[in-house]
């Protein structure tokens, strides 16, 4: 695809190909070919691959320790609206030569909120979005989904939805609505809530119900008004455990979806699952997948890591083949995701300050992913694994076992089999050898 854009920001760098894994081009896809066929789809269908705007155009490095280490050529112009085009610039010229098909913003990342008043704030970012407009049309790219950022701005260091304060909510749906604006201006096909200070520091200040209800009236608000504009996308929900707050609430998926159930959103909400997010919860990138899965909930997915001897979020790049093939075996199973895609909300290195490291970065997010993919399906299709699997719960699938499934049982009938049963046959889960299996199809 060409470059599209009077402003060449990555002239070194041309259209990102599928070579295969014998190529020794770094610049080149060495298992992401996104007209291959699998298991029914290409892989650009299943993952609609989409960069995030915030790290990859706005993540210069900085640290609790040292500022940023990487100076942008789009980010020299002080007048916030042509940064914000210059930006828009350098998005998509990134994003038509890595070959990707879409990409996500907050509303802050694509125009500078700066000490501006709400009115200029809504007046800029609606002047970037019709500028992002015609990037879209001239390129064919499209927003896999849009959000607020409620949780940078010091207003919101108590929360957003969640604020003890009714003005700092209200100022939070103002932000809000802007947002929808802009997504449903430029055709999002999602919207997401990541809740980054909706939780508590501390219970002793803290009305944990009318916390989470006001949550819950917010989103009601939130999507009643986006379906009155038209909006016929999904709205996700990306859970976090902790950090920046010590508690959130949007904690995991299973407590996510709970939030969901309870306040009457589960018709039109669904999982943004991060593989980073799953592991500060003490979770795997696979099991979260499966929750949302299980629930009917597995929207999308923001793909990163995190680094395991490391209890914060750093947001790597994707590289771990083994958890990846995991994770897909459950993605295949489910059907794949429901609305979203996969987001590549991560960044470079604090020390990785070339231009030609985003490049690489993501080629090396895509291949991980396609690999992955193409593990989990051989591993269902030509090995004997779904056979052992079925063999495992085989005492459920006839006889008094389906029985039990099918709800005709009641605890006398337990009772009465346990008796005429005799000690239970132990049965090994034999779990080394499906480990074996899936370390054989890598």
């Amino acid at each position: 695809m060409a470059h599209i854009g009077d402003k060449e920001y990555f002239k070194q760098i041309g259209e990102i190909k599928f070579e295969g894994k014998d190529s020794d081009n770094p610049l080149a896809f060495k298992f992401y070919n996104p007209d291959q066929m699998v298991a029914g789809k290409t892989m650009r269908d299943h993952f609609k691959f989409a960069m995030a705007y915030w790290h990859t155009l706005c993540g210069t490095g900085g640290d609790p320790f040292g500022p940023g280490t990487k100076a942008f050529p789009w980010a020299t112009s002080v007048d916030p609206i042509q940064a914000a085009r210059d930006k828009a610039d350098a998005a998509f010229e990134f994003v038509t030569k890595m070959g990707f098909d879409y990409y996500c913003f907050h509303d802050v990342d694509i125009v500078d909120e700066g000490d501006s008043s709400l009115a200029e704030f809504e007046n800029r970012v609606q002047q970037t979005a019709s500028y992002l407009k015609e990037k879209m049309t001239a390129s064919g790219v499209k927003l896999l989904w849009g959000t607020a950022n409620l949780f940078s701005n010091p207003r919101y260091m108590n929360g957003a939805a969640s604020n003890p304060n009714f003005d700092v909510l209200a100022r939070a749906g103002a932000q809000v609505k802007i947002a929808l604006d802009a997504t449903i201006a430029l055709n999002g096909e999602n919207y997401v809530f990541w809740g980054g200070r909706e939780g508590y520091m501390s219970l002793l200040n803290t009305n944990m119900k009318l916390e989470q209800d006001n949550i819950g009236r917010f989103m009601r608000m939130a999507r009643d008004y986006a379906r009155s504009q038209g909006f016929k996308g999904t709205f996700f929900i990306e859970p976090k455990p902790m950090e920046p707050s010590k508690h959130q609430y949007d904690f995991d998926a299973a407590t996510s979806i709970n939030f969901i159930r309870e306040q009457g959103l589960e018709k039109d909400f669904k999982l943004n699952i991060e593989v980073n997010h799953a592991t500060l919860a003490q979770h795997t990138f696979q099991h979260e997948l499966q929750v949302s899965a299980d629930a009917g909930m597995l929207g999308s997915i923001d793909a990163n890591r995190g680094d395991y001897q490391n209890g914060w979020d750093t947001d790597q790049f994707p590289n771990n083949i083994l958890e990846t093939a995991e994770a897909m075996l459950v993605f295949l199973k489910a059907g794949g995701l429901q609305g979203g895609g996969v987001n590549f909300d991560a960044k470079t290195r604090r020390n990785s300050t070339d231009l030609e490291d985003l490049f690489y970065a993501h080629i090396g997010g895509a291949d991980t992913f396609a690999r992955g993919l193409l593990i989990a399906d051989s591993v269902i299709n030509t090995s004997n694994y779904e056979d052992l699997l079925g063999e495992r719960y085989a005492s459920f699938a006839a006889g008094i076992g389906a029985d039990y499934v099918a709800g005709k049982l009641n605890l006398g009938d337990l009772y009465n089999h346990a008796q005429n049963n005799g000690e239970p046959r132990q049965i090994s889960g034999r779990q080394e050898l499906y480990e074996n299996i899936l370390n054989q199809h890598i």
